[in-house]
This record gives C-alpha cells, structure tokens and sequence, in this order.
C-alpha cells in the first residue's frame, strides 16, 4: 500500500453525548454505494387534453423539449393523441390522451353488439331507472318488458318452376308491445354531461326467441361530433405553444 506522505488533521467537537467523533479516511478507489440504475421510461395516459397539458409546462423551458425530435399520432378511430417525446431515444416520454365513453353507456349495448332478452332488459331498465328523464316511461317500459308480446309471422313460399328449379321466398315480421323510441338522459364519454338521446329498440329473431338491441343515431352523432371536436381543440392549443413538433393523423 502506498504511503501517505502527507498528514491530515481533523479537529471535531464531541457529539451530544460527550464522546468522540470517528472519522473513517479511505484511500484508493472508491466504492459504490448505490448501484447505477437504468433511466425509466415514462409512459403517462391521461385525458385527451394530457398532452398539451403536459407540453405547456415544458416548453416554457428550452432544454426540456426539443420539438424536431418530437411527433404526434391522431386517430380519430380510437378517439386518442399520442406524443411520442425524444423519438430516438428508446426511454423518451410517451404522453397518451383519449376520450373514453362512459361505462354505464357501455352497459346500455347502444349501437354495440349486445342483444337482451326481454326481460333482462326491463330488470336492467329498473335498476337503471335515474338515467330516464320520465319516470313513468321508464316505469311502462319495465311493464312492457317483463310482459313482453311479440307476434311473429312467417311467410314461406316455395315454388317450383317446370325445369326444375326451386325459389325460397321468406318473410318475417315482428309485432310487439313496445314503443318505437324512447329517451335516456346518461353520459356517453367518461366525466362528461349527461346528454338527453332518443334510443330506438331493434328485435331480432332466432328460432322462436326475439332477442332486443338498442341503437341509437343521436348518439352515435354526437360520439363523432365530439370526438373531432376535442381532437381538434387539443391539436390547435398544441400547434400555438409548439409549433414544430409534427402531427400525423392516421
């Protein structure tokens, strides 16, 4: 070991308990601590405004975005903005922005794929009964429901024609005690107003049993209406405090 030449004089006063300080000298490499740790990614999801959110805290600072390295995908489909920030950088920022349509709009099955019987849709309707502006539809409707009549009249006419050839004409109709229409008060996206749609119910027949869905256009505008407009609200603000970073709309 290479001998400390040079003497190194440390005077401290006592602790609170009146004993000594220990001071520990080490020579040679020092030793680490603390292993290094890897940079962590940051990948935040958010509302659709998360991204200029996040974007007008840190452009006021020009070392903390560099808007030539930096894009944006839109997908109005998916109703989402996402800002991929340091693009070469495989630990660079990922900030993510939707809109999201509300659960209790998702447990309806509007203009979805669910289909309900009869009466799960008038239990369904009663235990949901604050989502209706009228009381007494929502009232007659579970009646209706779990009295549900429905008359369904089939047509087959089979005609066979002198070569041989054989045509299947079928028909169906669907007749029943319940409303064209009707309307709920409920919010479509997640943290949004209720809105007041109109809501019309679609039976469909398999067999000898009527399944239901509810569609309804009025929602299904104001989704595309609001959607384009949020996206478009976010873009604007985005393109005022950066205007370099690119936009791809997919």
């Amino acid at each position: 070991m290479e001998e400390i030449k040079e003497g190194i004089n440390i005077h401290l006063p006592e602790n609170y308990h009146g004993e000594p300080v220990e001071v520990i000298v080490r020579h040679g490499e020092a030793v680490n601590l603390l292993d290094p740790k890897e940079p962590r990614s940051i990948n935040i999801k958010g509302t659709i405004e998360a991204p200029l959110r996040w974007l007008e805290k840190r452009t006021s600072e020009t070392d903390q975005v560099n808007q030539k390295r930096c894009f944006m995908l839109v997908n109005r489909e998916k109703m989402s903005i996402v800002l991929f920030v340091d693009e070469r950088n495989m630990d660079g920022e990922v900030i993510t922005g939707s809109l999201e349509i509300d659960p209790i709009f998702t447990a309806f099955g509007i203009n979805g794929e669910k289909t309900w019987t009869p009466v799960k849709l008038g239990e369904f309707f009663k235990m949901n009964r604050a989502y209706f502006p009228d009381r007494s539809v929502n009232m007659s409707l579970v009646s209706e429901l779990k009295n549900f009549v429905a008359k369904i009249n089939s047509n087959l006419e089979k005609r066979l024609n002198q070569n041989g050839s054989k045509t299947d004409n079928f028909s169906m109709e669907v007749n029943s005690n319940l409303p064209d229409a009707f309307t709920l008060n409920l919010p479509v996206f997640r943290g949004g107003v209720r809105k007041e749609i109109e809501v019309e119910t679609y039976a469909t027949v398999e067999g000898q049993n009527v399944y239901l869905s509810l569609v309804s256009p009025d929602a299904r505008e104001f989704v595309v209406n609001e959607c384009d407009n949020a996206i478009d609200t976010v873009l604007e603000g985005i393109k005022g405090i950066a205007p370099d970073i690119v936009i791809i709309e997919q």
